[in-house]
């Protein structure tokens, strides 16, 4: 499907995988609002490259776990480039904790940046999609939602609601027009697993970490598909193998 003349939101997508699922949707024809928290240079430098491409972009700052910012920020990005028809809920945080170190700030934070805002945004732009009878939910979550993973339990937690969330929202809306998928991506080459985790490359049945951009092509291809919904796509390198 060509996704030319569809509007994309990518929260978090200024740095990692958010960055390159934004360059990737501009690539196969969408315009793309790359929401940033605070780091707004690196916001502009994926706008600029998407600019680049031949596609509209903007640069939209929100906290996407305030209610009030993510309204703020939807109707920016109406105003701006047109109604979000391609929402990716990448925005998300990961403090590696022991078990006994969880505590309930930990856990609420991961709660409220990695669940709480996917809920926001996607009702926040939910209204448009529905008139149009047509959109695609994408939620960033993680094999630690199988697995429990290297993080700690707060992040396997929220992604794991992540996935419960999709379902809902796949069962729900599929008569109209709107898919919803998630991806689960294992340790991925970004700064938060090179800086904040000490495992290697070896923990990986592949024997390597994966690539932002491998995690690009899924989005892009959910985005193009009318016929996958409530899936949640595994891009791990082996390390939970589905059936």
């Amino acid at each position: 499907m060509d996704l030319h003349g569809k509007i994309a939101l990518v929260t978090g997508g200024s740095r990692g995988i958010g960055r390159e699922i934004a360059l990737a949707l501009a690539a196969a024809g969408a315009d793309v609002a790359v929401n940033y928290k605070e780091n707004r240079a690196a916001a502009d430098e994926v706008v600029a490259l998407v600019g680049k491409a031949g596609r509209r972009a903007i640069a939209v700052g929100a906290d996407v776990s305030v209610p009030e910012q993510v309204d703020a920020m939807v109707g920016d990005v109406a105003a701006r480039l047109g109604e979000v028809g391609i929402l990716v809920n990448n925005a998300g945080v990961a403090r590696p904790r022991p078990l006994d170190r969880v505590d309930l700030a930990l856990f609420d934070e991961a709660i409220a940046v990695n669940l709480r805002s996917a809920f926001l945004v996607t009702t926040a732009v939910l209204p448009a999609m529905r008139r149009a009878r047509w959109g695609r939910l994408i939620f960033i979550s993680s094999v630690a939602a199988n697995i429990g993973g290297v993080v700690g339990p707060h992040y396997a937690a929220s992604k794991a609601g992540m996935i419960g969330l999709m379902h809902g929202y796949a069962s729900q809306l599929v008569k109209e027009g709107i898919t919803a998928n998630a991806i689960s991506p294992a340790l991925i080459e970004t700064d938060m697993v090179r800086a904040g985790l000490r495992v290697t490359p070896d923990f990986i049945p592949v024997g390597r970490f994966g690539r932002p951009e491998e995690v690009a092509d899924a989005a892009v291809l959910l985005a193009r598909n009318a016929y996958i919904t409530g899936q949640a796509i595994s891009i791990n390198g082996g390390l939970y193998l589905t059936s």
